[in-house]
């Protein structure tokens, strides 16, 4: 493993709050592969109390512990990087949580609904250990769920929040999906019976009925009971916004600034786009070219087996060339699984190695229920950004150094604008370093960057209500000017852009993080190589901010140019 670092003060605060955050929200336990016998976690008004106590206790601890350690000079660099993230990550969340956001957490893609059904795809079922872990959390939903609904009821009573209708409705359509004789619990107790014991195969068809029956509660509550007191406006404002940009990136930004920035970005992608396009096609339209290419039998996979195999030889290959001068690939990090999802979300995600890497990282592709056909050109920069030198490196690195940091630094300090930003990254840094030469799976990647900056432009412009292009009329922002902007400027499925349109109207802030993580992380770099003049190391920059671990952007910057 990494180099042996003595556990510090600092390192046991940071510890003991991991540890408490576990039993709070098991979720924790059951994403990093951990054993867990505390069920599911609780998202009622008491439970969300819980852990912002928590936060309280662990951020006076921390002031103690610097306090004496800077009187010692007993702080370390890692001390000081560890003292910065959690007093940033900390103070956000009780901001968060002050300000009544924690109890209305609903949209479409995180939150507490599609955190208790996408949790069974990571939960193992190759033994019966595993089997009665999947067992023991499908018992503990309904409990969750009735705390959720608390929450939500809080938050309407007492609080005077209540999420927008439109996002009411998508998530109690999910939750009655959950809850059809079809659903995936139901699949996951059919499985048991030819799996496990009589007995737990009995446990677990039990516990599939009553969370089906929890989950069909929770949409009706939905619909009938929440539904009614929300707001039709989806735009979040400023006060919220500010403080939901800094949850997602560790940082804040001057987001007047920052939207003019992202439709001068998205001009620049745009013209580079039409002369790449150009060279494919001479003289054709850049759309057009883009569904070329869809077509292209050379560009094609048919079906999820072809998918997958293709995903695992370019990220094998990614990892092997990648490993001979670009970076230091630990030999754990050079194995990746690269799986199809039991869900059908169309998500693509990531999940970290187990803690000794007897479950390794992988990259999960969701394909949606009748998709049967992908596109080379477009996907190989996905590829690059779930596995090396995006995600899998990097989350997988703070995995690996489990002997120089704690273990809140490796499992719990995610922030996005620092995670996805780095993914993002290190697609355009793979077109740097000559991976996406070929002109399509540069435009691919090009495409990639073209939907994160599209996405910074109607969140913030969206959600602060300010002024649209003059191709779209002009006047505030709306939902009808954000679909007309993004069929314009998205190469999407449409039935795939009205999810994402959900997305980013239900979940502000988050998807601008991506590009705003990036061109952080870009701006850091520079920073560093005009502070490093010729001495300035491109690889070692790169070790030196991925060993950190995933914290926020302002803490990033600070630790780099210390």
């Amino acid at each position: 493993m990494s180099s042996r670092r003595n556990s510090s003060a600092i390192d046991a605060i940071a510890d003991a709050y991991f540890d408490d955050l576990c039993v709070l929200s098991p979720s924790i336990s059951l994403f990093l592969g951990a054993e867990n016998p505390h069920g599911f976690d609780d998202y009622s008004p008491e439970g969300l109390k819980a852990a912002n106590d928590l936060r309280a206790r662990t951020r006076a601890k921390v002031d103690a512990a610097e306090a004496y350690g800077l009187t010692t000079s007993s702080l370390d660099e890692t001390d000081l990087v560890t003292i910065d993230a959690m007093r940033e990550r900390l103070g956000t969340a009780t901001d968060l949580f002050e300000a009544g956001l924690q109890h209305t957490v609903l949209n479409v893609i995180e939150s507490p609904v599609q955190q208790m059904r996408d949790i069974f795809d990571l939960l193992p079922t190759d033994s019966t250990a595993g089997w009665e872990t999947v067992s023991a959390t499908m018992a503990a939903l309904p409990g969750s769920i009735e705390g959720y609904r608390e929450s939500l009821r809080y938050a309407r009573d007492q609080l005077g929040r209540v999420p927008a209708r439109i996002q009411i409705e998508r998530v109690a359509d999910q939750s009655e999906a959950l809850s059809q004789a079809d659903s995936r619990f139901t699949t996951i107790a059919a499985e048991a019976t030819s799996a496990t014991a009589e007995t737990l195969a009995r446990e677990l068809t039990v516990h599939a009925e009553t969370a089906r029956e929890s989950f069909g509660d929770l949409a009706r509550f939905l619909r009938t009971e929440l539904a009614g007191s929300a707001p039709k406006n989806e735009a979040c404002g400023r006060e919220d916004y500010t403080l939901l940009s800094r949850e997602f990136l560790g940082a804040e930004v001057d987001l007047e600034e920052t939207y003019a920035w992202a439709l001068d970005e998205l001009a620049s992608i745009d013209a580079e786009q039409r002369r790449v396009a150009n060279s494919i096609h001479p003289g054709a339209e850049l759309f057009e070219v883009m569904r070329m290419l869809d077509s292209d039998p050379q560009r094609a996979l048919h079906g999820t087996h072809a998918l997958q195999e293709w995903m695992q030889t370019v990220a094998d290959e990614a990892i092997t060339e990648l490993g001979k001068t670009q970076f230091d690939i630990p030999e754990p990090l050079r194995t990746i699984e690269c799986m199809i999802a039991p869900s059908a979300t169309g998500a693509v995600y990531y999940s970290q190695p187990s803690e000794d890497f007897s479950r390794p990282g992988r990259m999960w592709w969701s394909v949606p229920d009748g998709v049967t056909e992908f596109a080379t050109w477009q996907e190989k920069t996905t590829v690059y950004h779930e596995g090396i030198p995006g995600h899998h490196l990097q989350m997988g690195q703070a995995s690996y150094l489990a002997d120089s940091l704690n273990k809140w630094r490796r499992h719990v300090c995610w922030v996005s604008g620092q995670g996805e930003g780095w993914a993002l990254y290190a697609e355009r840094l793979m077109a740097e370093l000559g991976f996406l030469d070929e002109p399509g799976d540069y435009l691919g990647m090009l495409d990639s960057q073209r939907l994160r900056t599209s996405r910074v432009i109607v969140d913030i412009g969206f959600h602060l209500g300010f002024k649209a292009p003059a191709r779209l009329g002009g006047g505030v922002w709306d939902r009808a000017k954000v679909w007309e902007f993004l069929t314009q400027n998205v190469a999407m499925d449409r039935t795939f852009l009205a999810f994402e349109l959900d997305r980013y109207l239900g979940w502000p802030g988050q998807a601008p993080s991506y590009k705003i993580g990036q061109r952080l992380w870009e701006d850091i770099r520079d920073e560093s190589r005009t502070a490093a003049g010729a001495g300035f190391d491109l690889k070692e920059f790169h070790s030196r901010a991925l060993n950190l671990g995933s914290i926020g952007l302002d803490p990033l910057r600070s630790a780099l140019l210390r």
